[in-house]
């Protein structure tokens, strides 16, 4: 599906509608059905062809910033200018009601919580495919929108945490992974064993995990308990499958960091950068694979499941 063609006709219909609706009149209260259609149907299709070379904080910014200075621009300069009898224009009209709305949304996703939805099974058993939870955007500073640059130091990141972050081949995707390494550590996995700075990270066996991958196909891991510092989680592992895929490792800013043979790789992290990896550990396309996460990539911290349409049970779950 070609989403660019499906925005961009989009916002053709709402240009057209718009030009096609009937004027309002002083005793409608709300504007033509035809105008509210069209309106909506170019502000999805200016956002949608925006999200395709920006990402979804810099397009809400966009949007913050035009219909603020439309409504300042109204209530300044324009109001004063406009006869008592003459209606205001549609376009003002509704940029002044989005506004706030839009404002409010800005604010809250970049400087306080952020949804986001699991996609994925890397990180089974802890986290699963339909999962929504909230990530935390203040937990490791105020943010720069867009930038995303420390502004006010709050926490700073922790071994074991779980984060989402910008997947840096495509900063356009959000990955959800663990923090495994800081800026400086050696992490190394071989033979199924993880040790950052060359002390092992403790496991141990609480038994089997098996999952359906998409319905279809149905995978038997075992199930081992990480002690990592203060935090304690659950991976999987599948025995019998290699330690590291080496075809899959790509070329990545500081893999000249890295040494990857036919047991696992060792890594050193460079400053200012993570090294992260799924708890479901031979079904993860992490670190090992496309490299460091940079700080500015951070989005935050996750801490809560708060829906699973599939699964109620897991509503309100704390991510450890």
């Amino acid at each position: 599906m070609n989403w660019l063609w499906i925005f961009a006709v989009l916002l053709v219909l709402g240009i057209v509608l718009i030009l096609a609706a009937p004027k309002k009149k002083p005793e409608d209260k709300d504007q033509p059905i035809l105008n509210q259609t069209g309106y909506l149907a170019l502000v999805i299709g200016v956002f949608g062809l925006l999200a395709q070379f920006m990402s979804f904080t810099a397009v809400m910014l966009v949007f913050v910033l035009v219909t603020g200075l439309i409504a300042a621009l109204n209530r300044f300069v324009l109001v004063k200018s406009r006869p008592a009898e003459q209606l205001e224009p549609s376009w003002i009209e509704y940029a002044r009601g989005f506004f706030p709305v839009i404002l409010a949304v800005f604010v809250l996703r970049s400087f306080l919580v952020e949804p986001f939805q699991i996609p994925s099974s890397s990180m089974r058993p802890g986290l699963v495919v339909g999962d929504f939870i909230l990530v935390n955007k203040f937990a490791y500073g105020i943010r720069t929108p867009v930038l995303n640059n420390v502004l006010v130091p709050i926490g700073t990141v922790q071994h074991g945490d779980v984060v989402v972050f910008n997947f840096p081949p495509n900063p356009q995707v959000n990955f959800i992974k663990r923090i495994i390494g800081l800026p400086g550590d050696t992490v190394e996995y071989r033979n199924k064993q993880l040790l950052v700075n060359g002390k092992p990270v403790t496991d141990k066996p609480v038994g089997s995990y098996e999952y359906s991958e998409s319905n279809l196909q149905f995978v038997a891991t075992q199930r081992y308990r990480e002690t990592f510092g203060s935090k304690e989680y659950d991976v999987a592992r599948v025995e019998n499958s290699p330690t590291l895929y080496l075809a899959a490792v790509r070329s990545f800013p500081g893999r000249e960091n890295c040494n990857y043979d036919d047991d696992g790789f060792v890594c050193k992290v460079p400053a200012g950068q993570y090294f992260a990896m799924g708890d479901n550990r031979d079904n993860s396309d992490d670190s090992r694979y496309w490299g460091f996460v940079p700080d500015n990539m951070l989005v935050g911290k996750a801490f809560l499941i708060w829906m699973n349409f599939g699964d109620f049970g897991r509503v309100g779950s704390k991510i450890h």
